[in-house]
């Protein structure tokens, strides 16, 4: 099994990065070919913010600040960003290792073939709910991608955080670990690892990223739980804790979703959120008649119509978030109007919930991520001992 490890300790490109060792070989470059035209779309709309549903805001003026984070609530921010402080390596502050390895798909049980497919589906013409997609299986390979805080204390298990769409093999994402080697050291998170795992390839119906990421079950918590942290604990020799109150999971997009349906299905194992540009729309394939509308359904039935679970939820969505942008006219398919709901839902069930709306933000909005995790790290983390 390939692995690659990283200790931040010292400089390299303005990273702080030394590579310790290393046990693989870098491929030639490849030839480059030609890519297919991109498929022209036009630009969201941004949504005003007293746009239809749009709660009442607690507008945080100033260029770099967050909403608080002891606070729940509706907050709006920007249009201007600056990344946080808590981004660089700074002088005194211990830092973590950063470790790599690779799982397949012949080794899963859960996902032993990933689906791709070539080109997009098309409406179904007796549900405009779905789509018709050609798919067909093929192999998967994914990076997995481990945090451990400095001065690790193997004797006790440790509270950590899953992270969606995490880097590739050999390109570590070293963003997060600085931001907690920070957090942790200032104690305004507890010491945690994080888990960060590469989907499985491609993006929405048809392919394995949404097959994973978009699909309303717990199937995917149980591929992580039963498949993922077994390796991750005796590749990196960690002990990860059992408690759902000492995990999190993170993601952007349709990576968002996932986080909270690893949640929703299964409490008893993350009870914290962070959720950034929430694909909180009708996107799940194949079709499953007990949730029509995909995560749709979270703001519209699903959390409205159970009683409320233990989570601590940070969520965001951007003002020009992505609007209706493939060929399903269903309706479902507003980012902001799915995440307003999600908010309105959220709050009158009584959950820990911080919603934050980015003025001059599209989705996924980097600026905006490296301006606020710090404080959604804060957020979700607090009350845990």
């Amino acid at each position: 099994m390939r692995k690659i490890l990283l200790h931040c300790a010292a400089l390299l490109g303005g990273l702080g990065v030394v590579i310790v060792a290393v046990a693989q070989t870098t491929p030639a470059p490849a030839t480059p070919t030609a890519a297919p035209a991109p498929t022209t779309r036009p630009p969201p709309p941004t949504r005003p913010i007293d746009g239809p549903l749009a709660p009442k805001w607690t507008v945080i003026a100033g260029t770099g600040r967050n909403a608080p984070a002891d606070k729940d609530g509706d907050f709006v921010i920007g249009p201007q960003y600056v990344p946080a402080p808590e981004l660089q390596v700074l002088s005194g502050v211990p830092m973590g290792l950063v470790k790599q390895f690779v799982m397949k798909s012949e080794d899963s049980k859960i996902y032993p073939k990933a689906i791709a497919r070539e080109v997009f589906g098309t409406p179904d013409p007796e549900n405009p709910k779905t789509l018709i997609v050609e798919t067909h299986e093929k192999p998967w390979e994914r990076a997995i991608t481990v945090y451990v805080p400095a001065n690790y204390n193997r004797k006790k298990p440790l509270p950590f955080i899953v992270m969606h769409d995490g880097p590739k093999m050999g390109e570590p994402d070293l963003s997060l670990p600085r931001i907690l080697d920070n957090l942790i050291a200032q104690k305004r998170v507890p010491a945690m690892a994080v888990v960060m795992i590469q989907n499985g390839g491609g993006d929405a119906q048809g392919h394995q990223r949404g097959l994973e990421y978009d699909t309303l079950s717990g199937r995917f918590a149980e591929f992580i739980q039963t498949e993922v942290l077994p390796r991750v604990e005796s590749n990196i020799q960690v002990r990860l804790t059992s408690d759902p109150n000492g995990r999190a999971v993170m993601g952007c997009s349709s990576g968002a979703a996932a986080a909270f349906s690893m949640a929703w299905y299964h409490p008893e194992w993350y009870r914290r959120i962070i959720s950034y540009s929430g694909t909180y729309v009708n996107q799940q394939w194949p079709f499953n008649p007990e949730t029509p509308g995909g995560a749709w359904e979270y703001p519209i039935n699903l959390v409205p119509n159970n009683p409320a679970k233990p989570f601590r939820i940070w969520m965001h969505v951007g003002d020009r978030d992505l609007y209706n942008p493939n060929v399903m006219r269903d309706g479902m398919h507003d980012w902001v109007e799915a995440n307003h709901r999600m908010a309105a839902a959220l709050k009158a069930k009584g959950y820990h919930y911080q919603y934050v709306y980015a003025l001059d933000s599209a989705h996924c909005d980097r600026r905006v991520r490296e301006q606020t995790l710090p404080a959604a790290l804060e957020y979700v983390w607090k009350g845990y001992r």
